[in-house]
């Protein structure tokens, strides 16, 4: 089983009033300590990792991009065909 199957350790250090609000909080979601801190790390790493918002491209990746923008949208035969069918509801 490869490092990433199996997971791995993560130690933090925290004062006595962090890991008494921690623990608090993860009593009150039904969770562990370290389930609840697992989650809640998570899903602060979700939000940072969504507003990365810069996409960095060499000049050749660039025009590359470019080029795929400027290229018309390819419409599945399969979606065509469900468009043209009469509405069920008529809206």
């Amino acid at each position: 089983m490869g490092t990433a199957a199996r997971g791995g350790w993560l130690s933090i250090r925290v004062s006595g009033v962090e890991k008494a609000r921690l623990e608090l909080a993860a009593k009150v979601d039904k969770l562990t300590t370290s389930e609840f801190i697992r989650q809640a790390s998570l899903d602060a790493a979700e939000a940072v990792l969504a507003e990365q918002t810069t996409l960095r491209l060499s000049p050749k990746q660039w025009q590359a991009f470019r080029e795929r923008l400027d290229q018309s949208a390819r419409v599945p035969d399969g979606l065509k065909d469900l468009f043209s069918r009469p509405r069920p509801y008529g809206f």
